[in-house]
């Protein structure tokens, strides 16, 4: 029987990322993202539940996450879950965890921290500068409207790590 592992969540961070170093020098990134969703319930009554996600972030991606992105920021994030258990040693008890391993993210919103009307930050296409009417100026005159549209910027995928026989793995470099 064939399986599927993939998670794709957007919300805030709820903690700034705890950035950590595995024997192998690999960085880790710890964090967690809160997820909301509004609905009515019958009685037409407006509510929102709230889901708290750990994730975790490896090598260059736990770098920049941990590098741009503090406690409330979005982010939009793409993974597989992965579940862990363990022995509590105070209690004794059986305890678990299921968390996801992002294996690529993109930022959500401007980038600066502020979010607000005329905030300055990047446009939808990347560019870092505000929107204006095809037939502004910086000034604010009118021109007559340019009908050619510029060429989207396209942002580079996040880097994979390289998995080529030329580097060496050992058990301990593996996240799970």
């Amino acid at each position: 029987m064939s399986s599927f592992n993939k998670v794709m969540l957007m919300g805030n961070l709820t903690r700034d990322p705890q950035v950590k170093h595995l024997p192998s020098n690999m960085v880790v990134a710890e964090f967690g993202i809160a997820c909301s969703r509004r609905y009515r319930t019958a009685a037409g009554e407006d509510r929102e539940e709230t889901a708290f996600v750990d994730c975790s972030a490896f090598g260059r991606q736990a770098e920049v996450i941990s590098q741009f992105c503090k406690k409330g920021k979005p982010l939009f994030i793409e993974g597989r879950l992965k579940y862990d258990s363990w022995d509590d040693k105070t209690s004794g008890h059986k305890r678990s965890k299921l968390s996801v391993v992002v294996e690529n993210f993109q930022f959500v919103g401007n980038r600066d921290e502020a979010s607000g009307p005329g905030s300055r930050g990047a446009d939808v296409f990347g560019n870092d500068r505000p929107w204006r009417s095809p037939g502004a100026t910086a000034q604010g005159e009118d021109k007559p409207a340019d009908t050619t549209v510029p060429p989207r910027k396209r942002r580079p995928k996040a880097a994979q790590l390289p998995f080529g026989e030329e580097k060496q793995f050992e058990e301990a470099d593996i996240p799970f």
